[in-house]
Order: C-alpha cells, then structure tokens, then sequence
C-alpha cells in the first residue's frame, strides 16, 4: 500500500514539472498603464515655526540694499547742538567770464528847440580856494581856481551858483586843513542851511570834511557854501597853514525830463 502511495506522488510531481515547462506560443499579454486618481483635498495648515534669531553684522562689504531692507524706523530729531566755531575766510576766487552784452535802452527824449534846448540844459561846475586864511564866520566862500564852469552858471567872485535851467541839481564839498573848520550848504531852496564840522585833534595831519545835498531849484535860485563857528577855538580862525577847499555842482535832470 505504501508503495503505491509514494508512485503516486513521483507521478504528480513529473506531471507538475511538464505542465510549467511552456513555450512562446503561450505567453500572456501586456496590461496597460493605469489612469491617474483624483487630487487629494489640501492638508491642515502646519504649526507656526519659532522666531529666528538677531541678524548679525558682517565683517567684509555689505550690500547697501540688504542694509536698506534691514533699517529700522525713523527716530525723532535730536536737540540742535552748539554752533561751531566761526571759518576762516577763503580767499577770492578768479572773476569769472564777462557777460553778455545788455540790451539797447530805449531811444531819448528831445528836450525840443525852446528855452532849454539841449545844448541850454547843461549846467556843471567845480572851482577851488586855495587861499591860506581861514574863512570868515557866516559868509559866503569865494573861489580863486575855476576848473569847470559850464555854461556859466556860477562866479568865482561871488561864490554864488545861480540857478538857469529849472530842474534838480547836486552839489558837493571837500575841504583838507590841519585845523578844525565847519561849513555849510546854503541856498534860498532851503529852508535850514546843511552844517558840516570836522575837528582835528592832530594838527600835523590833513584832514578832510566832505558834504553833499541834492536840491530842486526854480529859475534864479542860488547855492553857495559857507563858513560858520561851531566849537573851534579862538586861535583856529588865525591859522595861516594851507588849506583847501572844492566847491562842485552838476544838473541832474531838468523838470522837462
């Protein structure tokens, strides 16, 4: 019995061996690709990540824009500090290129052909003491040098300008002594007379008193300069050391203008 059962099995298993041996002719075929599942739904939103740590300045260059983004909020303005010392003045820079020429002005106005033509609108003058005494308190100074005098309007002799051609005019003085002297701007267009005094104190040096007014005068109104006493000394008006004085004035513009 036992050897029957033990044939049976060697038959079973020589069967198995020649049904697994298979040719070509029965190979199975290829399956195809499998489709794409659906998306699945998003996840839960993560746990928010710990604070990171201070950024650290860097040794070696770094980028204007890094720093830019890292900067921080304006403070507020700080106190005004002491102001420094005062610089030294620079010195003057080299006068730069000349300009443009201007434009032409407009053209004159004729003063016409009548009493004030253009040639009878002019009036200048400049005369000179050189007399050495000093001139007498309250009277008008008269002139031995004419320097200008056009076209005539004032005399040396008199001292006197005399108004010609109605308009405005300026007049002016300069005197140099070694001695005080005081002076003055008449004229019958005032109605105070303009005083000047110039005191000197060192008597070895020149010293110079200027003066000057600028006045609307009418036909035969008069100028004139003139001596005055104010605080000199006695002696002053004894002083015989050189003086000098000028005497200048020049039309402005007449009232036709």
């Amino acid at each position: 019995m036992g050897g029957y059962y033990g044939l049976a099995v060697l038959v079973g298993v020589a069967l198995l061996l020649t049904t697994g041996q298979c040719d070509v002719s029965c190979r199975g075929t290829d399956g195809r690709a499998g489709e794409d599942g659906i998306p699945g739904r998003d996840g839960w939103p993560g746990v928010k990540g710990e604070k990171g740590e201070p950024a650290v300045m860097s040794r070696g260059p770094v980028d204007p824009d890094v720093l830019l983004r890292l900067k921080g909020e304006m403070g507020s303005r700080g106190i005004q500090g002491v102001m420094g010392p005062k610089g030294y003045r620079g010195e003057l820079g080299a006068g730069g290129r000349p300009g443009s020429p201007g434009r032409p002005g407009p053209d004159g106005r004729s003063l016409g052909q009548g009493v004030h033509s253009p040639q009878q609108a002019r009036s200048a003058f400049s005369v000179m003491r050189n007399d050495d005494s000093y001139p007498r308190y309250n009277q008008v100074v008269t002139y031995q040098t004419t320097v200008v005098n056009t076209p005539g309007d004032f005399n040396a002799a008199t001292g006197y300008f005399t108004c010609r051609v109605p308009g405005v005019y300026y007049f002016t003085f300069h005197s140099a002594a070694r001695t005080s002297i005081c002076l003055r701007i008449a004229s019958e267009a005032l109605l105070n007379k303009l005083g000047f005094c110039d005191y000197n104190k060192n008597r070895n040096y020149d010293q110079v008193l200027s003066g000057g007014v600028v006045l609307e005068l009418t036909a035969r109104q008069r100028v004139w300069l003139e001596s005055f006493e104010d605080e000199q000394a006695a002696s002053e008006q004894r002083d015989t050391r050189a003086k000098q004085i000028i005497f200048s004035g020049f039309l402005l513009f007449t009232h036709q203008e």
